[in-house]
């Protein structure tokens, strides 16, 4: 069997169990080869093999829309669909995207990046199929983690709308990135440790079999018997589902024969499936926090390919050392942490530390009542996903003035791509009054600034990306002043070069490209994007002022032109992200095709300064 060749849903019609077993290895073995070479998400999809395998069985993908919540277990899908050459080249950016993206194939249905959405979506095109007459079926995958997030209630409660063609099928390996946390996955633990029920539902089929009559009649009262013996279901069906389940996720017989069974029925249905995050793998399945989201490894052994430690576990070690004498610092993370950089807090402090499950806006509103109450809550989240809770801190930590501090972790470009990318936010942010918003330059200044928004009366933002800066020749922090720059390096004449957070780095290589041209800089470490250093920028508003930023438009440059509108004779020139959508790939590719590498940067700064010289 070769997938280069696959066909899709028609050779998997064909096949026997045995070749559907033989596929789901081969399936898998191509994940583990893949994502050791380029990174990726490896325990998340190597627990879907199978159910994925048994949906492309039953349903035809093209008919039967599939969406997965959140995305990151699409790999066997991608596999299965016509994507082989491409998936060789996962992530990289002329190669298969590590999310579902419609602008891929039309077997992707929808984007799927952050949690929550599959279910709304799916009952989305079911009511356009309901309208239009069509009983085609709709597949919403939502891992257990996902059913926690607020999005996917509001569409549990909305379940009517589209739900006559709605199959839900809830993949349930108690866990999100970490360990699945609140009550919908205690129940769903209360479900799998239902022996009772398991054996006596094994038993009554058995017996009941052998009368058509009384099995017909079993059929009528399962949603009763499921009630009785097995409370939990009862949530479900309160929200207009019939439940079926628990299943084995990794058994084809059992998820096919399932699946066969239900095909026919009307919805909204709801099959609950079994899965161990990382099947396949003995690294992954004992590791699945670890094996998430990772970069390279060695596929024999899981050996992980060292990386330096960054702003993330400086976080983690600034929380654990100021925690030990100041008990109002808590910690509060939406499913994430171990990648923010909380593990050692959560162990040392677990009272102090909260994990909300894939629910940003109750991390941001959570964190606001923490504030209230005295603490001095740490509210880390990935940029990204911080996106859907901007609303949250205007609404309740900004208008009442409590001093949460929020960390944006992973700001900047990613090589996951537009799902993913941390480049929006900044806009947003700096139009709050009162709001804080900063970025360090390497680890040393995030612990200047982690003590100065500790002292602070009032919310504030620190954003930094994955690792460390690239800078080495920079000198070392200095005293943090609220909303002042720190001016890095100073010429009386040529560019000044504005950067802020690790983008320092790139802004100092620029400056030794353009050193090696003749032409001398002023190098500037904003430090604040809100509130802005107006007085800094106007000093040097009759020179040509470059701003460098990992971030689309309305940051930093956003912040420095409107300083400068009204000044005469002065200019600005951006490099940013621009108002285009940004691809997955290498960032260090994306960043030479946007012009944003430091030779790119270098040669229009050059270009610009010679024509703002001719001017002046």
């Amino acid at each position: 069997m070769d997938l280069k060749d696959f066909t899709g849903h028609s050779q998997l019609c064909a096949m026997d169990m045995k070749e559907l077993e033989e596929l789901a290895e081969l399936c898998r073995e191509n994940i583990i080869r893949k994502v050791s070479s380029n990174g990726g998400h490896l325990a998340s999809n190597l627990g879907c093999v199978e159910l994925t395998i048994a949906l492309h069985k039953v349903f035809d993908p093209a008919a039967t829309p599939v969406i997965f919540d959140v995305g990151h277990q699409c790999y066997t899908h991608k596999l299965l669909t016509g994507r082989y050459e491409s998936f060789e080249h996962l992530r990289e950016k002329e190669g298969c995207s590590g999310f579902p993206n419609p602008a891929e194939s039309a077997l992707d249905p929808a984007v799927g990046g952050h949690a929550g959405n599959a279910l709304s979506i799916a009952l989305g095109i079911g009511a356009a199929r309901e309208l239009e007459n069509n009983s085609g079926k709709v597949i919403a995958i939502v891992g257990d983690g996902a059913l926690g997030n607020g999005i996917s209630f509001e569409a549990l409660n909305t379940a009517g709308y589209g739900g006559k063609n709605l199959i839900l099928i809830l993949n349930d390996n108690k866990m999100s990135i970490s360990p699945a946390v609140g009550a919908v996955s205690g129940q769903l633990s209360k479900i799998i440790s239902g022996r009772f029920y398991n054996r006596t539902r094994r038993f009554l089929r058995r017996t009941i079999l052998r009368s058509p009559r009384l099995f017909r009649l079993m059929r009528r009262l399962d949603d009763w018997f499921k009630a009785v013996l097995l409370p939990p279901s009862v949530i479900f069906q309160s929200f207009g589902f019939r439940f079926f389940g628990p299943v084995d996720g990794h058994s084809l017989p059992e998820l096919i024969a399932m699946l066969e069974r239900i095909k026919e029925l009307d919805g909204p249905l709801i099959l609950h499936v079994v899965t161990k995050k990382g099947k396949g793998a003995p690294y992954a399945e004992e590791a699945p926090v670890i094996y998430h989201g990772v970069g390279k490894f060695e596929p024999q052994s899981g050996q992980l390919v060292a990386s330096a430690g960054g702003f993330s576990e400086t976080l983690g070690r600034w929380m654990c050392r100021k925690g030990e004498h100041d008990e109002r610092i808590i910690g509060v993370s939406a499913a994430m942490i171990p990648g923010v950089g909380m593990t050692a807090f959560a162990a040392k402090y677990p009272r102090r530390c909260f994990d909300v499950g894939i629910a940003e806006e109750h991390a941001v509103v959570f964190s606001a009542g923490m504030a209230a109450g005295g603490k001095r809550p740490i509210c880390a989240l990935y940029a990204t996903f911080a996106q859907r809770a901007l609303d949250c801190i205007y609404h309740d930590t900004v208008l009442g003035k409590v001093p949460v501090i929020f960390v944006f972790d992973r700001a900047g470009a990613v090589p996951d791509g537009p799902t993913h990318h941390g480049i929006y936010d900044l806009g947003f942010l700096r139009a709050l009054p009162g709001l804080t918003v900063m970025m360090p330059r390497n680890c040393s200044e995030l612990e200047l600034m982690l003590d100065f928004a500790l002292e602070l009366d009032a919310p504030c933002v620190i954003r930094y990306p994955r690792g460390n800066s690239c800078e080495k020749t920079l000198p070392p922090p200095g005293v943090l002043q609220m909303g002042k720059a720190e001016i890095l390096r100073e010429c009386s004449e040529g560019p000044v070069l504005w950067a802020l957070g690790a983008e320092c780095g790139i802004a100092e290589q620029t400056a030794e490209l353009l050193r090696q041209r003749g032409i001398k800089t002023t190098l500037i470490n904003a430090r604040f994007a809100a509130p802005f250093d107006r007085e800094t920028a106007l000093r040097f508003s009759n020179r040509l002022q470059v701003v460098i930023e990992d971030h689309a438009g309305g940051g930093l440059g956003g912040a420095l032109s409107e300083c400068c509108a009204a000044v005469p004779g002065g200019g600005v020139l951006l490099f940013n992200w621009g108002s285009s959508s940004v691809g997955h790939g290498n960032v260090a590719e994306l960043r030479r095709e946007r012009g944003l590498d430091p030779e790119s940067i270098a040669g229009r700064i050059a270009e610009q300064y010679n024509a703002f010289c001719s001017k002046s």
